[in-house]
């Protein structure tokens, strides 16, 4: 969240050494524990931020670039003299680095264990006649531990669901089936659809800006439901919700939310209204349903997580080049993305770098580049000033871990591609209406418009949502062997030549760690032995 909130990193504390009786029976006089803490709303609250902290922690080799470079819109990319985890994820090998997933696993079991503690104490508060300000809470809670646990299941398959903490018998829990997983996302999903209010926080003048909202909620649920039933080939989501219920929940989104498209999509991304000098339009504007919020605020210091530590990895290698400031080179776009794009479709330029289109002069020899296309992400590059500098720098911040935009995990944009999916075969001028309100604004007419088919918006997914962390998943939950097509490449030699191995089924390789902590109880993922 950003500093409208104030961060607490809240865990359990233990303290090792020598104890004294009186130590063993008497409350920790200044630590904060479970069991002198947990008292009034305002520890609710702190314990609810904490939560909330864990999203600003995608870092390097997370969630995001992870599952970008292995779809079809990316490279490994990265840097020549750099170590080859890129080009594993981009190959779909596990040889240079058994622990290449640790930051995903982690991550979102830190959040789902945030979540736990706050869940299993709430009833532990006073609350006194504000019972409503609990509900609201556990709505939150349940809201962000569905999201890690839909984030690790989309990206392992079979994971361990935890509802609760772990005592020390349960260390060596042995996965959970899909079906017990997605109901345990989809009954948190709905939990926080059902109890949370109909407000829209999405503007920063919001004392409850960058939090949790219904809509976000019934967004999600919406995205849960297409992806598990599409890949697990159900007709509803665990038994919990139908598609009858699903699509209710994003038509609301669409028809009652009061969200909505902005009006130029280049004005959505920072560097692209910069480099195409037009109004950038915030990161409180009206499409963002429910975005990740980072700021600058941290100024280098490397033990908080306030920044967008993501940018630099996809950035500009070597130094600054034009109004782009200077990063890693990774995920180097492919030339099939830029090339997707029809003439006249705004998104492509503010999509993607295109350093010749862009008559910038980009050295990939001499700046150690891999992979090097001709085509690097606009999306999330951070800018230079006037003066050419890395403007977070200029401001006093660290390249590396202070650029600040937000990651936008559900735009309405989206929410619009969801409902037309879902309403096909129910709706189908709804559905219609829906895909037409994003091309118009994609291409500035009315002009352009495309029968509503499941070929159609998968299609417009892509290029809509490019570079924001849908696409691998678009492609697997379609089966392996349309993802198969998809990532396929050859004819451009050595690095570029990708094997996507249907034997994963789609899922990423476990953390070894954690299949070796487990004993026996947790195999490795087909395919990465």
């Amino acid at each position: 969240m950003k500093n409208y909130i104030k961060i607490f990193a809240l865990t359990s504390l233990f303290v090792l050494g020598s104890c004294s009786d009186d130590f063993i029976e008497n409350e920790p006089y200044t630590d904060k524990v479970e069991e002198n803490f947990y008292k009034t709303p305002q520890d609710a609250f702190e314990g609810l931020v904490a939560v909330y902290d864990v999203l600003q922690r995608e870092g390097y080799g997370g969630w995001l670039l992870t599952t970008e470079i292995a779809s079809d819109d990316c490279y490994g990319g990265f840097g020549t003299a750099d170590n080859n985890v890129s080009l594993d994820w981009d190959r779909f090998e596990f040889s240079s680095d058994k622990e290449m997933n640790k930051p995903v696993w982690e991550t979102c079991y830190i959040g789902i264990y945030r979540a736990n503690i706050l869940l299993e104490n709430l009833d532990n508060v006073e609350w006194g006649a504000d019972e409503d300000l609990k509900l609201r809470y556990e709505a939150e809670a349940r809201f962000l531990r569905a999201h890690f646990h839909f984030e690790l299941a989309r990206v392992f398959g079979d994971i361990v669901a935890l509802d609760h903490t772990l005592s020390s018998e349960e260390f060596e829990t042995p996965r959970s089936s899909a079906e017990v997983t997605y109901a345990l996302i989809a009954e948190d999903f709905k939990f926080a659809a059902d109890n949370l209010s109909d407000d829209n926080y999405s503007q920063p003048s919001n004392g409850n800006y960058g939090r949790i909202t219904k809509w976000a909620a019934e967004a999600y649920l919406a995205k849960a439901f297409l992806f598990y039933t599409d890949y697990y080939n159900a007709s509803d989501l665990a038994g919990v919700v139908s598609k009858t219920e699903a699509t209710a929940y994003i038509n609301d989104v669409v028809n009652n939310s009061g969200h909505d498209l902005v009006g130029d999509f280049a004005s959505l991304w920072v560097a692209a209204s910069y480099s195409q000098e037009i109004p950038y339009a915030g990161e409180g504007n009206n499409e963002m349903v429910f975005a990740i919020r980072y700021n600058s605020s941290g100024l280098g210091n490397w033990d908080l997580h306030e920044g967008n530590r993501f940018q630099v990895n996809i950035a500009i290698r070597g130094g600054n080049l034009g109004p782009y400031a200077q990063g890693w080179g990774g995920a180097t776009v492919t030339p099939s993305l830029y090339n997707a794009y029809e003439t006249g479709d705004t998104r492509r330029d503010a999509t993607i770098i295109n350093f010749a289109g862009e008559e910038l002069d980009f050295d990939a020899e001499a700046r150690g580049q891999r992979q090097f296309t001709g085509y690097a992400w606009k999306k999330f590059c951070p800018i230079t000033n006037e003066a050419g500098e890395a403007l977070v720098s200029a401001n006093g911040g660290d390249f590396q871990i202070d650029n600040y935009e937000d990651y936008p995990v559900i735009r309405f944009s989206d929410v619009l591609l969801m409902a037309a999916e879902l309403n096909l075969d129910s709706n189908a001028g709804f559905a219609q209406t829906c895909l037409d309100r994003v091309r118009e604004r994609a291409f500035g007419d009315d002009t352009h418009s495309v029968t509503a088919s499941l070929a159609n918006i998968m299609n417009e997914r892509r290029l809509e949502l490019a570079l924001e962390g849908h696409r691998y998943f678009d492609l697997i939950r379609q089966g392996v062997n349309t993802a198969k097509t998809a990532i396929d490449a050859s004819g451009m030699g050595g690095e570029f030549d990708v094997n996507f191995r249907t034997e994963t089924e789609g899922w990423f390789a476990l953390p070894q760690s954690q299949v070796l902590l487990s004993n026996g109880t947790i195999q490795q993922n087909p395919g990465w032995n």
